[in-house]
């Protein structure tokens, strides 16, 4: 099975994981560079939420 996880853009792949790391710093999740299979789901999931609530914020100021 193919992943569904793709970035659509590929030069903005060094950009997605810099932002990843911004956000999991915010929230005080230890993610290295590489495999981060050793984390809990709901740490994994306060990064991903972080993203998502930085990425909504910068669309509600560009209105």
């Amino acid at each position: 099975m193919s992943s569904r996880n793709r970035v659509l853009v590929p030069q903005a792949r060094e950009g997605l994981n810099r932002f990843k790391m911004e956000a999991a710093k915010e929230v005080g999740v230890n993610l290295s560079e590489g495999y981060n299979g050793d984390l809990t789901s709901r740490q994994n999931g306060s990064v991903g939420g972080q993203m998502v609530k930085r990425m909504v914020e910068s669309y509600e100021k560009g209105l």
